[in-house]
């Protein structure tokens, strides 16, 4: 009999966005696709759920089942980041982890042949759920003997469930709730209104009807739910970094000789990872200078490759950076970090009909060349949070890959409001004084048009405020956003709408 287990982080990208805003707990919350009253609900929690807020729903009628909802976008560099870690802790556990295609947070692992490490199946089980909890995270393992069987336990069961048994496992997963299960949002809602509200139920409906009505996808979820289609457990063996050092003697004082020694290093490291089927996601170099100590630069792809073209020319953006060595090399040590080659990597694309005007592919390789010359903080995006003060609305984070496009309509122009990194002040204007004044000298023209006051006032728990904002049109054109700081009394510009 095989023995499997089915380890479930439930709503993974949930518990990431609430391990950033851990104030938001004991609230309803949600993952969305965007921060907007028409994004998408990707998941909720227990207290959102109980007050019908469910995947798929739009964020304004959300909020009006619960006007307490706390919502945020979970970007998809850190989902795979940790993905990749959480993968990583399970195969302290068994060699062999199945990350689910499409589920985030799902994962299988092969529980063969663990009998000599631990006293029972249900002690490993409990290491796995006592590992992942340590790592901050609420997840569910169980173990069985079916693929599709503990799936089902994992998703709607808590903690740790072991079945020896397959006909008890059957019944158990056969009582779960169908929202629990991978269906699209139009298919459940369907069903449930036809009263078909568990698996077992589900399992009942004729498999041509399923297929007829609700298309190939539903029809292959009832072929592995019944046990009529097996897939074997796919899982790799973990991918540990590989590194390759070398002694300078004397020690190196060029920086172009050096290049060169860090390529005769880089080859041989690509030739084992293509052995592995891997590709380098990631290069240390680590400098151990003469005088100096040891020195770390890290060099980052685009997207894991094996071309060592690519590599090189990153390296070298980022050793120009540092002008100059500041003291002699003695020796060199290159680690690279895997990561499995994606089937992309393995195929030729043939594209039908014009070329795109965006290239994503082009984008990311273009900002893998700013981080390797300026750094990896370089590269980053505005976040929203929450504040008082417009400078204070907004944060700057790093990235470490574009997320989708998501266009949105031809709802007419947007404007666009930029603000300066810290407010300028402006020369003193009379209380009364009439359109004309000069915000800044000649450069802007003279104001044509005030609108306003808009009042933002607080801060007495801390330090008062007191600002009366106006938007301000010049004779050119511009409108520049503006405010009357009355505590210090004086006028600043926080930044011009475009």
């Amino acid at each position: 009999m095989d023995r499997m287990a089915c380890v479930d982080l439930p709503d993974f990208a949930l518990q990431l966005l609430l391990k950033e805003h851990p104030d938001w707990r004991g609230h309803p919350s949600a993952v969305v696709d965007r921060d907007q009253p028409q994004g998408k609900i990707l998941c909720a929690d227990e207290r959102a759920r109980s007050a019908g807020v469910l995947p798929g729903m739009r964020c304004a009628a959300a909020l009006a089942l619960t006007p307490g909802l706390r919502s945020g976008v979970v970007e998809s560099g850190a989902l795979e980041a940790a993905l990749r870690a959480v993968t990583e802790e399970l195969q302290r556990f068994t060699p062999r982890v199945e990350p689910a295609e499409g589920e985030p947070g799902v994962f299988w692992l092969d529980a063969r042949g663990l009998e000599r490490l631990h006293p029972s199946l249900e002690a490993w089980a409990k290491a796995v759920h006592q590992a992942l909890r340590q790592k901050g995270f609420q997840a569910t393992v169980a173990a069985g003997s079916s693929r599709f069987g503990t799936y089902t336990l994992a998703r709607t069961r808590r903690g740790v469930v072991v079945f020896d048994d397959p006909a008890a496992e059957k019944a158990a997963a056969d009582g779960a709730p169908l929202e629990r299960l991978p269906l699209a949002p139009p298919v459940r809602d369907a069903l449930l209104e036809l009263g078909v509200a568990t698996l077992g139920q589900f399992l009942e409906l004729p498999p041509e009807g399923l297929a007829a009505r609700f298309g190939p996808e539903v029809h292959r979820l009832h072929r592995l739910a019944s046990g009529e289609v097996a897939i074997p457990l796919a899982g790799a063996e973990p991918l540990v970094p590989i590194s390759q050092s070398v002694n300078l003697e004397p020690p190196e004082t060029d920086a172009d000789r050096l290049l060169k020694v860090i390529e005769d290093l880089l080859r041989p490291l690509l030739d084992t990872l293509s052995r592995k089927a891997a590709a380098l996601a990631e290069l240390q170099i680590a400098f151990r200078f003469d005088r100096l100590g040891e020195h770390l630069e890290t060099v980052r792809p685009a997207a894991p490759t094996l071309d060592p073209e690519t590599l090189l020319e990153l390296i070298r953006l980022r050793m120009e950076a540092t002008r100059s060595l500041p003291d002699e090399v003695a020796r060199v040590d290159l680690t690279a970090k895997p990561a499995s080659a994606a089937a992309r990597q393995l195929q030729v694309l043939v594209q039908d009909g014009p070329a795109p005007r965006r290239d994503p592919a082009a984008a990311e390789r273009a900002l893998a060349r700013v981080r390797a010359r300026l750094g990896s903080k370089a590269v980053a995006r505005a976040r929203l949070r929450e504040g008082h003060l417009p400078e204070g609305r907004f944060e700057w984070v790093p990235f470490e890959a574009l997320p989708p496009a998501s266009p949105r309509g031809t709802g007419g122009a947007r404007l666009v409001r930029r603000l300066e990194l810290r407010p300028v002040p402006l020369p003193p204007r009379k209380h009364h004084e009439p359109d004309g004044w000069m915000l800044r000298g000649l450069e802007h023209g003279p104001v044509v048009k005030v609108t306003g006051p808009f009042i933002v006032s607080g801060g007495w728990w801390n330090r008062t405020v007191h600002r009366e904002y106006h938007f301000a049109e010049t004779q050119r054109g511009e409108i520049l956003w503006v405010y009357y700081d009355r505590p210090r009394r004086r006028w600043y510009l926080q930044g011009r709408v475009e």
